[in-house]
């Protein structure tokens, strides 16, 4: 499974302004309040959404560079999918049950994983998962889960998952223990859902953080975010086919075994796969959801069993040291590094007019050199401001007004996309010129300018 994740190319576009964040952080010794980027925000309140995550891969990146950051990445992402599979393990799985459980899993999960915070999330989803699997006594349970939930929260601001997954389960234990006396009461996991409300709030917005979230929502579906967007969408197509062979084949194996099944476990399962159809960013959540539900359906093993641990963790660390070195670090096609690298060579200093999927790359390599009009945090900007991007587009916020809003200090974008704006970059008198075009980027600097 590493060495899946080590072999990909970087492709999502804000992890670059997350670590430019996540080094103001580390340097700031706290949380950033007060926006740093968008020139038509600068200086107001900023929510610190996954502010630990963002100072975590960046001090990792200092330490060993994007490979160090990759694998990181990957054993965090992996990690939720190992975590919950060891606990079912170590509760008799077979291993050819983890094995296809985890093979599965991460068949559904692969087209979203990239280098994000989201990763935290998962580590933190399937270690909660493990825990509530050991069935260790309700108050060390709650004792481990409750850190755990708080922690999550601020790397990545997803913890509302574990209120779903906590309720579910509980209510599910409930139902069982109702039916049948012998069965455990789900003492800890009733415990654990006020408690991962609570976790909520225990960032440094607080409540405000709500507010962050229902923005960040709002403006992602209002902008056509496909993450945001359900499973049917044209643009989720590609997406849903791994989702529903996966479920098939999980609801199939859940069928077959239903008597060996816990209903906790299937009870998450489905929650978080009637989320993942209606949003596909649930995903990979769901994905570590389906592990227990196909593992714990194989056939149980009796007595206790030895683990190579030595040979495990050894087998581990040859993908982690190798890989980065027989695949050096390769970004996308669709990010414009080159385009970036090319107006680093000139003395273009202020506002960079861009596209959001442009600027994370502008603000790592050039902030504070430059800022930018938009960026991929969908919530950071008003819906007057997303409706003048969408005037930009289509050419009825033109050149000039562009000029008096943002003082621009040099352009880059996509031709194809912003075909108005380019045009009139290009055209005779604009007092601009290109100074770099490939097939998927273009850059403007003023005429007067020496590059």
């Amino acid at each position: 499974m590493l060495a899946v994740l080590l072999l990909r190319a970087v492709w999502d576009v804000d992890i670059f302004w997350q670590l430019r964040l996540g080094e103001l952080i580390l340097a700031a010794g706290r949380p950033i309040l007060r926006e740093p980027f968008a020139i038509t925000h600068l200086g107001e309140p900023m929510p610190a959404i996954a502010w630990l995550g963002q100072a975590g891969f960046a001090a990792v990146r200092q330490a060993f560079g994007w490979s160090g950051l990759r694998v990181f990445d990957g054993l965090c992402w992996c990690g939720g999918f190992w975590a919950v599979a060891a606990a079912c393990r170590r509760q008799g799985a077979t291993a050819a049950g983890v094995v296809l459980a985890l093979g599965l899993g991460m068949i559904a999960a692969l087209p979203a994983a990239s280098i994000r915070p989201q990763s935290y999330a998962a580590l933190c989803f399937g270690a909660l998962l493990a825990l509530l699997k050991l069935n260790l006594k309700a108050w060390q349970t709650v004792a481990l889960g409750f850190p755990l939930l708080i922690l999550w929260q601020n790397l990545h601001p997803s913890a509302s998952i574990a209120v779903v997954a906590l309720g579910v389960h509980g209510l599910a234990g409930w139902i069982a223990w109702y039916r049948d006396r012998q069965q455990a009461r789900p003492l800890a996991a009733t415990i654990l859902t006020p408690l991962a409300l609570l976790a909520l709030v225990l960032t440094p917005d607080g409540f405000a953080g709500f507010a962050a979230s229902a923005r960040n929502a709002q403006a992602s579906i209002a902008v056509g975010a496909s993450e945001w967007l359900p499973l049917w969408i044209p643009d989720n197509f590609k997406n849903a086919v791994p989702v529903v062979v996966v479920a098939l084949l999980t609801l199939r194996s859940a069928w077959r075994q239903r008597d060996a099944l816990s209903c906790s476990d299937l009870a998450i399962m489905m929650a978080l796969l009637v989320l993942t159809v209606t949003a596909y960013r649930f995903v990979l959540f769901w994905a570590i959801a389906t592990v227990p539900v196909i593992a714990s359906a194989s056939k149980q093993e009796a007595g206790s069993r030895h683990t190579p641990w030595a040979i495990m963790l050894a087998s581990l660390a040859l993908v982690a040291i190798t890989l980065p070195l027989i695949q050096p670090t390769r970004f996308s096609d669709n990010l414009p590094l080159a385009a970036v690298a090319r107006l680093k060579q000139t003395p273009a200093q202020g506002t960079v007019f861009t596209e959001p999927e442009f600027a994370g790359v502008l603000l790592d390599e050039g902030y504070p050199r430059w800022h930018v009009s938009y960026d991929g945090r969908y919530y950071r900007y008003t819906d007057d401001e997303w409706g003048r991007y969408g005037q930009i587009l289509d050419g009825s916020f033109g050149l000039r007004a562009i000029e008096r809003l943002y003082h621009p200090a040099a352009f880059v974008l996509r031709p194809s996309h912003s075909r108005a704006l380019s045009q009139a970059l290009d055209r005779p008198g604009s007092g601009w010129q290109r100074i770099w075009s490939d097939p998927g980027t273009a850059v403007w600097i003023p005429r007067r300018s020496r590059s």
